[in-house]
């Protein structure tokens, strides 16, 4: 069984920066593909970032690219995403998400909120 537990979120400014962390429980970490994904009040769950197993592989939703950057730290087993610059549609509860193959894992979701 693989637990995720993500932590980092608050209340920011527009324009400023916080650093969101996953961390997981379970050997499989280091193999497995991690995900970031948002929900808003009123709005269904959207992609945000993965990484692969190679941390040279990351890919970016458009709304936040430029903005956010994905890493992870396998000796750690953890996630980090960086989230600069940062908007008021960007206020959403924060998912992380671990896939190996023929299952999945979510967190427990950490809430951030921009103000304008």
């Amino acid at each position: 069984q693989v637990q995720l537990v993500e932590s980092g979120g608050g209340l920011v400014q527009a324009g400023g920066s916080l650093r969101l962390s996953c961390a997981a429980s379970g050997s499989i970490f280091s193999l497995s593909v991690i995900s970031w994904y948002r929900q808003a009040p009123g709005k269904q769950r959207e992609w945000v970032a993965t990484i692969r197993r190679s941390s040279s592989f990351t890919s970016y939703a458009d709304s936040v690219k430029g903005r956010f950057t994905i890493s992870r730290d396998n000796a750690k087993n953890t996630v980090y995403l960086q989230m600069n610059s940062l908007k008021f549609e960007d206020t959403a509860v924060y998912y992380c998400h671990l896939q190996i193959p023929l299952s999945d894992y979510w967190g427990q979701g950490t809430q951030v909120t921009v103000s304008s």
